[in-house]
């Protein structure tokens, strides 16, 4: 899976079409029809983008907008605005919207412009020392951790650990390839090592451990990190 996507429209077709294009791509997508749900779903800390429409019932893009850069200062968000409404782009990029896409728009520039930002931002994040996934998010700086609102108790070697993650997400890595990169051992009689720690690790940054959504199990082979 590519990353978790939280659509916000108020037009079913629309909302459909977007959330199909979306997984035939990997994407998992959710998706909101009003304003109030939208900025629930998008502060549940379990999404990785948000295409937000202008114009919703309840609440507008705008007010939902500025609620989740209040909240979630990082988290990418694309408007979905009118064409010829120059004021609303205007004002999404003043509010903080990563970009914005004019209706009417192909499936295929949305998906580059989701795949853009989403780059972007995993970008920024390294190069700030801030990386954040699902509800997750590292200070490598600092090595200091939270999952939500309360602190994550991460040692040194699991930050470590978490750093080989990240610049190999979306990869299978191999415990042979572990245990060279973070423990600096090439002895394959230390590959239960890597199980155990990565059990461990699981236990803080997973909703599930026995059921992990980020670091998940290459049967045979290692590891792949989907955040």
């Amino acid at each position: 899976m590519r990353g978790r996507v939280l659509v916000i429209e108020d037009d079913a077709a629309i909302r459909r079409g977007i959330a199909d294009a979306l997984a035939a791509s990997g994407y998992h997508a959710l998706t909101e029809g009003d304003g109030d749900g939208g900025l629930a779903a998008a502060l549940a800390a379990d999404v990785d983008l948000v295409l937000l429409d202008v114009v919703l019932p309840r609440r507008d893009g705008f007010a939902v907008l500025e609620q989740v850069r209040r909240v979630r200062p990082t988290l990418p968000v694309i408007m979905l605005t009118a064409r010829g409404a120059e004021q609303d782009r205007v004002r999404g990029l003043q509010t903080g919207a990563d970009d914005y896409v004019v209706k009417p728009f192909s499936v295929t520039e949305l998906l580059a412009r989701v795949e853009a930002v989403l780059r972007r931002s995993s970008a920024r994040a390294e190069s700030s020392g801030f990386y954040e996934f699902g509800d997750v998010r590292l200070d490598f700086r600092m090595l200091e951790a939270t999952k939500g609102s309360q602190p994550l108790d991460l040692s040194p070697l699991e930050f470590k650990l978490m750093k080989f993650f990240i610049d190999n997400r979306q990869q299978v890595v191999t415990r042979d390839q572990m245990l060279k990169s973070v423990w600096n051992s090439q002895s394959a009689l230390f590959t239960r090592t890597v199980d155990m720690h990565v059990a461990k690790l699981r236990k803080k940054i997973e909703d599930s451990p026995n059921h992990p959504r980020f670091i998940i199990t290459i049967y045979g082979v290692g590891y792949k990190f989907l955040g």
